[in-house]
C-alpha cells in the first residue's frame, strides 16, 4: 500500500547558534497520526504493531558535512525500551573471584542500587574466552539491543568485540558502576536513546520511539529530541537543513524544513569564527615579533655595552732579536782564545823534536 500524504511544511525562523529549534507541535502530530494510521492499515506491519517491533526514528539532514564525530546522549520522557528489554552490560574482573561469582555480584549491585530493569552481566574474561570467535560476536551483537561498560574497561572493549559493534551503531556506552545515583544513570541511559553524527555524510539518525507508544508519547519524545539535538550538535543548530519522521518500513515524512536565511546565518557565523580565529593568530604572531624585537634591542645593548668597556693597560714585553744574538755569539767565537791544552800539545812535541834532533848530530 503506497502513503500518499500532504503536509504542510513548517519553516522556522532565523535562529542564533546552539539555539534549541521549536517544532511546530500540531505539525509533528500531524505526521505521527499519518504514520500510524500506514502502519495499521499495513497488515504485515500490524502484527509487528502488537508486538512492538516498529520503531520510529527521526532522519536529520544537514546543511554542511560536520568536521568532527560526535555521539549524542538523549534523554526521553518516555522510555524507549520496555523493562524486559534486551540489555547487556559488560563489567570489569573482581579479584579472587570466579566468572559466575562476579555476574552474581554485580547483579546483586544492580539490585541494591534500585536497578528495575533487567540487565545481563558479561564480566570481561568471559568476553575474551566465550566470545572470542566471530560468530559468538555476532551473536551477541544481535541478541542484545544495548550494551553498556563499566567505566573502568571501557578503552579495552575495542580490541575484544570487533568493528562490527561500532558499524551498527551499537557502541557501548560507558557507565561509572561506583556511582551513588547508577538506578537515576542507568534509567537514563536505558530509557533514553544516541545519535552519532558522522564526519563522512549529512545525514544521521535517531531512534525515538516505537510503534505501541500513543500519538502524544511520540510526539512528546520527538519534540525532546530535537531540542536536545539542537542544542548540542558540534556545529550550530541552524546547520540543520530538514527533519524527516519514519519507521522501518514506511516513507520519510517531512515535520521541519529550514529556510535559505538559514544557510545565511550559517555562513555569517563561519565568516565571524574564521575572522576572529584569524585575529587571534595576527595577534600571536604579533607578540612573537614584540618579544623577538625586545631580544634584539636587548642584545645590540649588551653588544654596545661591551664595545663601550675601557680595555685594561697591560705591559707589552718585547721580544730579544734573534738575528743580534747569534751574530754576536759568532763574533765571540771568533775573538775567544784557542783552548791552552792544544798548546801543550804542541810544545811538548817540540821537545820531542829537538831532543832527537841532538842525538842524531
Amino acid at each position: 500500500m503506497s502513503m500518499c500524504l500532504v503536509l504542510t511544511l513548517h519553516t522556522c525562523s532565523m535562529v542564533s547558534p546552539r539555539e534549541e529549534l521549536v517544532l511546530d507541535r500540531s505539525q509533528v502530530k500531524k505526521a505521527v497520526q499519518a504514520l500510524q494510521a500506514y502502519i495499521k492499515s499495513n497488515s504485515s506491519s500490524q502484527k509487528l504493531f502488537q508486538n512492538e517491533g516498529q520503531v520510529v526514528s527521526l532522519l536529520f539532514t544537514q546543511w554542511k558535512i560536520p568536521k568532527k564525530e560526535q555521539i549524542i546522549r538523549i534523554p526521553l520522557p518516555h522510555a524507549l525500551r520496555t523493562e524486559s528489554g534486551d540489555v547487556c552490560l559488560f563489567t570489569k574482573d573482581e579479584p579472587n573471584m570466579t566468572t559466575e561469582q562476579t555476574r552474581r555480584f554485580y547483579k546483586k549491585l544492580l539490585t541494591e542500587r534500585g536497578v528495575k530493569h533487567v540487565i545481563e552481566v558479561i564480566p570481561f574474561k568471559m568476553l575474551k574466552t566465550e566470545y572470542k570467535p566471530f560468530e559468538a560476536k555476532k551473536r551477541l551483537l544481535g541478541n542484545f539491543d544495548l550494551f553498556l561498560a563499566d567505566a573502568r574497561i571501557r578503552r579495552r572493549l575495542p580490541s575484544q568485540i570487533g568493528k562490527h559493534f561500532y558499524l551498527r551503531k551499537k557502541s557501548p556506552l560507558s557507565v561509572n558502576l561506583e556511582s551513588k545515583h547508577l538506578a537515576r544513570y542507568m534509567e537514563r541511559l536505558i530509557h533514553g536513546t544516541t545519535i552519532s553524527v558522522s564526519n563522512k555524510g549529512s545525514c544521521c539518525m535517531a531512534r525515538v520511539a516505537h510503534s505501541g507508544m500513543t500519538a502524544d508519547e511520540i510526539v512528546e519524545n520527538v519534540i525532546t529530541a530535537v531540542s536536545t539535538i539542537s542544542s548540542k550538535l558540534a556545529t550550530t543548530g541552524t546547520n540543520i537543513k530538514i527533519i524527516h519522521l519514519k519507521s522501518e518500513t514506511s516513507v520519510a515524512l517531512p515535520i521541519y524544513t529550514s529556510d535559505l536565511s538559514h544557510v545565511q546565518l550559517l555562513e555569517e557565523a563561519q565568516k565571524k569564527a574564521r575572522l576572529t580565529k584569524g585575529a587571534q593568530k595576527r595577534k600571536k604572531e604579533n607578540e612573537k615579533t614584540e618579544v623577538s624585537e625586545l631580544i634584539t634591542k636587548e642584545t645590540e645593548k649588551d653588544k654596545d655595552g661591551e664595545e663601550e668597556e675601557i680595555p685594561q693597560l697591560v705591559p707589552i714585553e718585547t721580544p730579544a732579536k734573534k738575528p743580534k744574538q747569534e751574530g754576536i755569539s759568532k763574533k765571540g767565537l771568533k775573538k775567544a782564545p784557542k783552548p791552552a791544552g792544544k798548546g801543550l800539545k804542541k810544545t811538548v812535541k817540540d821537545k820531542k823534536l829537538a831532543k832527537i834532533t841532538q842525538n842524531l848530530t
